[in-house]
């Protein structure tokens, strides 16, 4: 049998290159998809010549890291770095196998006469986890070339995390690609004028339609324009994403036997995203016994598929034993993958809502809690990074609340137990609105106007309206029946 010809390797690492033969052309495959807002974050990463590290780019399958891989490319290009200059390989190719970075490396030296002592070059590596002891060669590429500016990319996170951090102190910046924001979903659809910077949103109706959308379809960049994919999720998210990750990715990684098993506890605890569960439950339902339990969770958390959230008390503070906790979705379309995607009047929108913005606070740095005692419970406490408690927040996909405060006894006291927290947040389905009960200011604004809100200040490190300057805006407008600020068009009001 022969043996595939160098030659023919050469071949194909240059049609993954079209930018070689024609100068400062990326695939029209990729130039035709709009940058997600996180390449702002991600390109000074790669372009960044001062410090010598190997950028580790991380996330889930299908969430556009080929994709702002390529449009990276393309701004260097823009930028006049030399074409020649840059590679880019798709490790799981099967003419790659047994080829490690370094012998990568060399043929993309050899196809293009870089010479990377003499002037910077930049290396893309997709789907890096393919490849054994990535994470060594990797080092010493950063090692051994200080010109070389290397990115590896891949799926598995829990591994490319585990042995990033492992093997690659002070030479390794991980970058986490999330799931699609609501903000960068608007912003992809042209429709990020819905939510106002200084107002209200002009056509409530229009947004919160397209906040149910995003629920259900909007975490994957693909399925944002695809009525295919949005008519069978589960062919394309539970398929290829989710039972990847399930049957594949986490087996293989931790020798996972009992796939069924896991495969059961993960569609469980989707089912019951936002709610609050404990291992005795989970382990009297499925009759696994705790000790698996709790890896399977853990794995399934390293692989972002799912995120434990730990409970504190009416003061804020953690308990020393924790017996319950909630557990979320990272993006709340899996669900409707899983299931069915969900009628605005579900019964079960309001804890999808509740998943939706939990998954923007989750791109960030803070620290996100839930309280629940005896007489009371807050669905999202935010931390910030010196420990002090920065929101605390009720999520409702209703209006009900408005005319019945008596409803927010809870979050009322947990807010006049802490100083710092001078203001509330309720979450509402179309009514925004600012309140003092109980000593405490309470604004209420849609559930969807504060998934933007977040997730705008998560891609883009700004705060583009902040509770005292909304709540003055909300107090200067007209004021309809029952003390309402009146508002565009909106749903028929539904219940939590």
């Amino acid at each position: 049998m022969r043996e595939i010809p160098r030659e023919q390797i050469l071949r194909r690492l240059a049609a993954e290159n079209p930018w070689w033969e024609a100068p400062h052309q990326v695939s029209s495959l990729y130039r035709e998809w709009r940058p997600r807002p996180y390449l702002e974050l991600f390109y000074p990463l790669v372009a960044e010549s001062e410090v010598r590290r190997a950028v580790v780019l991380m996330g889930p399958r299908r969430v556009g890291k080929t994709v702002m891989i390529h449009h990276a490319i393309a701004r260097l290009l823009e930028r006049k770095v030399p074409p020649q200059s840059i590679g880019y390989v798709s490790v799981d190719h099967p003419l790659y196998n047994g080829l490690g970075l370094e012998e990568l490396f060399q043929l993309f030296a050899e196809a293009t006469q870089a010479d990377v002592r003499e002037r910077p070059a930049y290396l893309f590596f997709d789907e890096v986890q393919y490849l054994r002891d990535w994470e060594a060669h990797l080092k010493s590429l950063v090692d051994s070339y200080p010109r070389l500016r290397v990115v590896a990319s891949g799926s598995a996170a829990a591994a490319l995390r585990l042995r990033s951090q492992e093997s690659g102190a002070g030479r390794f910046t991980d970058f986490l690609l999330p799931p699609l924001t609501f903000y960068e979903y608007l912003e992809l659809l042209e429709e990020a004028d819905l939510v106002q910077a200084h107002r209200p949103s002009p056509n409530i109706g229009r947004l919160n339609q397209r906040f149910v959308d995003y629920l259900n379809f909007g975490g994957y960049p693909e399925a944002l324009f695809s009525k295919e994919i949005q008519a069978d999720p589960g062919r394309f998210i539970k398929s290829d994403i989710i039972d990847k990750v399930l049957l594949r990715d986490l087996p293989s990684l931790y020798g996972i036997q009992d796939v069924q098993e896991l495969n059961s506890l993960f569609t469980t605890l989707a089912y019951n995203t936002a709610g609050e569960v404990s291992l005795d439950e989970l382990s009297k339902g499925s009759g696994v016994a705790k000790n698996t339990l709790k890896r399977y969770i853990e794995y399934l958390e390293a692989a972002f598929l799912i995120r434990v959230v730990h409970r504190v008390r009416r003061n804020a503070q953690r308990f020393q034993r924790a017996t319950h906790f909630k557990v979320y979705l990272t993006n709340p379309s899996m669900r409707a993958a899983l299931f069915a995607p969900l009628l605005p009047d579900d019964p079960a929108m309001g804890h999808l809502v509740e998943t939706g913005l939990f998954s923007q606070w989750a791109h960030g740095d803070q620290r996100i809690h839930y309280a629940r005692w005896n007489r009371g419970e807050v669905d999202l406490v935010v931390f910030g990074q010196a420990g002090r408690v920065e929101e605390a927040t009720e999520v409702k996909w209703s209006d009900r609340v408005v005319v019945h405060p008596e409803e927010l006894a809870g979050l009322i006291d947990f807010c006049r137990r802490r100083p710092e927290l001078g203001w509330a947040q309720v979450t509402t389905r179309s009514v925004l609105d600012v309140e003092e009960i109980g000593g405490v200011t309470v604004l209420f604004q849609p559930a969807a106007e504060v998934c933007y809100e977040v997730g705008f200040t998560q891609v883009t490190g700004k705060v583009r309206r902040g509770l005292r300057e909304l709540s003055q805006i909300v107090r200067t407008r007209p004021r309809g029946p029952r003390g309402k600020s009146t508002g565009g068009d909106s749903l028929p009001p539904g219940e939590d």
